[in-house]
């Protein structure tokens, strides 16, 4: 408990001027009789009255006191933190080419890295987030958002079917995905911007290549973090499309190019990640998450409330009583 104006405390000094009076006071004024002697007197048991004499006395020094802790404003406070949380704007660029449906990590790489990213946005809960998908073209499946759960749902949505069913064109515009990822991010004032490439193969078509692209982040402040995804050197990899539908895989040799994905990685600040396994992606997305910390500024505040109604009620009850207790019970005769 604290008190806004401590000062009145120094009224507390006239508590000895005031038992001093009484007690004068008292001894000037006291009735009494006159007797020869008071020995039969002196092993008289004591009424109540006689031993609560002093107590209306006593009573308004407490009643002085309270009025004193009145007057000197007690308040109690309450300890209160106010925490800002600065989140980070991140756009997660994934390749759904039909290579990504490589089974080199179980079932395939596609639903590998979708199953980690989910971790991973659920794991960053004040950040924006969005998706932007590529093939041989590159769209934004879903804007930045905090709303997790729609982007999500959307996420596991996510095939390759676009490429596979001839709706999008065939190839990966890697350079096309990350100037789609990059221009959802020129607006954010966040103070960390952060792309996280997802792809299993080299640029081979679009209009914008890889570190053009890669140049165009680093001066707008986005930071590109490269994951390539699968294993290299010979894989079983899908290769077309059978009449029933059905697709034809092949042993191929896998067309990753870590090189351009590290000197992306390199050009905007990032760094660059080769995951054959998931427990391996796991590990990469737990980097990145340590990497791009939130920034968390606390406020400590108090709130202050005023204390004083219980010490003026209780004065005013003391006070009612006081005056009771003298004209009554306690009531001295003149």
């Amino acid at each position: 408990m604290t008190f806004a104006h401590p000062a009145y405390f120094l009224l507390l000094v006239l508590f000895i001027p005031l038992v001093l009076w009484y007690m004068l006071m008292r001894r000037h004024y006291e009735p009494a009789l006159r007797f020869s002697a008071t020995e039969a007197f002196r092993h008289l048991p004591l009424s109540p009255r006689v031993l609560l004499v002093h107590l209306p006395f006593i009573l308004r020094l407490v009643i002085f006191l309270l009025i004193i802790i009145v007057l000197a404003r007690p308040q109690t406070s309450i300890p209160q933190s106010r925490k800002e949380v600065k989140g980070i704007d991140i756009m997660i660029a994934m390749d759904i080419s039909i290579s990504m449906l490589t089974p080199d990590l179980l079932p395939n790489r596609m639903e590998a890295a979708k199953q980690v990213a989910y971790e991973f946005i659920a794991s960053r809960k004040n950040d924006n987030i969005g998706l932007t998908l590529f093939g041989g073209e590159a769209f934004t499946q879903c804007p930045m958002t905090t709303d997790h759960a729609a982007l999500l749902s959307t996420f596991r949505n996510v095939s390759c079917e676009l490429q596979s069913t001839g709706v999008i064109s065939e190839g990966t515009a890697i350079g096309m995905g990350l100037t789609n990822a990059v221009s959802r991010l020129m607006t954010s004032n966040a103070p960390s911007k952060v792309v996280i490439l997802i792809t299993d193969g080299a640029n081979n078509t679009g209009d914008i290549s890889p570190l053009t692209a890669a140049e165009m982040a680093q001066k707008k402040g986005v930071r590109i973090y490269t994951i390539a995804v699968g294993k290299q050197g010979v894989v079983k990899q899908p290769v077309g499309m059978l009449p029933n539908g059905e697709l034809y895989y092949a042993n191929v040799q896998s067309d990753m190019d870590p090189i351009t994905l590290k000197a992306i990685a390199k050009t905007t600040g990032g760094l660059y990640y080769a995951a054959d396994s998931e427990g391996k992606l796991r590990e990469i997305y737990k980097d990145i998450d340590r990497l791009e910390q939130r920034k968390l500024a606390v406020h400590h505040l108090q709130k202050r409330y005023e204390a004083y109604l219980p010490f003026a009620v209780a004065a005013f009850v003391l006070l009612i009583l006081e005056i009771l207790l003298s004209l009554t019970w306690l009531r001295r005769i003149p």
